[in-house]
């Protein structure tokens, strides 16, 4: 891309700002992404938000990833964008800002078992991480036969109007301070999409370059980080990002090689998507790691609610009943810091990240700063 950030400006625009953490948010009370941001009970919903992300506040938290719906946005447009300017206003309104997610590869197939996405109720299953055994979250169902997760992008009639979504909110908030980051696309190339999605990222990533937000944009690598085995879009959104972002829900060792592979990019690192307990993932290990290198962090939930993220992945469970020496502590919740008692799943979690957080606080003050290379 051809107005892609410097390395310096990448820099630049970084330190400029505390250290950044904070978690992929989902209210409590919703399910899905569509029951976040549809008109149904959307008042409830926000109030919720505004309990939640005082919260997030106290525990040290400045920003919060959030994904946008293209169902809601195509079928209640005017709605959708008062509610998410409302959304954004909450979250400011405590000092958080929000890192956006526009497209996503975390997608069912065309199944019988998944029901097509509609408004209104939404299913919820209990057991299940995702809230629903059918829910976009279990996508290790397609990768049963090699099943292609189904994606609006790839039907005629909505792929245009899905790159008009992406364009509409990236060129109304472009300036706007409530806004972190642009995070394009969510672990592209996901449930065997690789060659089905490159274009579509390359073109999500055009319109972006096209209107050159004064945010930073980014996409991630979420398969590995030996970037002689990344795939090809994988390559392409790291290569064209002005900052660098990646998942890693792994060990405290598998993190450090993470990080060593990443930082030869020479550009600020964030995980958007980490901490797994029952992987052997920790708040302990890994939040002091990541302040101390100054990596952007976004743990995944927040609140255990609907979307049920403190259960492991479904395929957890079918690798231990295929091998039941692996490693996995099904003791522990799977991710999320709060019961739904606003009580801490473990307090020793939030000592942790209220410690860290204020001594972040304290080094920006200082102007010190951490983990460049």
């Amino acid at each position: 891309m051809k107005n892609t950030w410097s390395k310096e400006k990448a820099w630049e625009w970084y330190d400029s700002r505390p250290w950044l953490r904070g978690c992929n948010y989902l209210q409590s009370d919703c399910v899905n992404f569509t029951e976040q941001w549809q008109e149904m009970d959307c008042e409830e919903k926000l109030e919720t938000a505004d309990r939640e992300l005082k919260l997030a506040a106290e525990t040290g938290m400045n920003t919060v990833r959030i994904f946008v719906d293209f169902l809601v946005w195509s079928q209640q447009h005017d709605g959708f964008m008062e509610r998410f300017d409302r959304f954004l206003s909450i979250a400011w309104k405590h000092g958080i800002s929000c890192m956006v997610c526009l497209a996503n590869d975390c997608l069912p197939p065309v199944d019988s078992r998944f029901s097509t996405p509609h408004l209104g109720p939404q299913r919820c299953d209990i057991g299940y991480h995702g809230g629903m055994s059918t829910s976009i979250f279990q996508h290790e169902f397609t990768a049963e036969g090699g099943k292609i997760g189904h994606s609006y992008l790839d039907v005629p009639e909505t792929e245009a109007k899905y790159y008009e979504m992406v364009r509409e909110i990236i060129e109304k908030y472009r300036d706007d301070e409530r806004v972190l980051v642009w995070d394009l696309f969510n672990e592209a190339g996901n449930n065997n999409r690789q060659d089905i999605t490159i274009p579509h990222v390359k073109r999500i990533f055009e319109i972006a370059d096209g209107i050159r937000p004064s945010q930073p944009v980014t996409a991630f690598a979420w398969r590995g980080y030996e970037y002689d085995r990344l795939t090809e879009v994988e390559q392409f959104v790291l290569n064209n990002s002005d900052i660098i972002s990646y998942h890693q829900y792994a060990s405290y060792e598998e993190n450090i090689c993470a990080i060593k592979e990443y930082q030869r990019f020479g550009r600020p690192l964030m995980n958007t998507e980490w901490m797994a307990r029952v992987l052997g993932s920790s708040v302990q290990e890994l939040f002091p790691l990541f302040y101390l290198e100054k990596i952007g962090c976004y743990n995944w939930g927040f609140v255990a609610g609907k979307m049920q993220t403190f259960e492991p992945w479904m395929g957890l469970w079918e690798d231990y009943r295929k091998n039941p020496d692996l490693p996995y502590d099904f003791t522990k919740w799977f991710h999320d810091l709060y019961r739904p008692s606003l009580n801490p799943y473990d307090p020793k979690e939030i000592i942790i990240l209220k410690k860290y957080a204020e001594k972040a606080e304290q080094d920006f003050v200082r102007g010190e700063h951490h983990g460049r290379r």
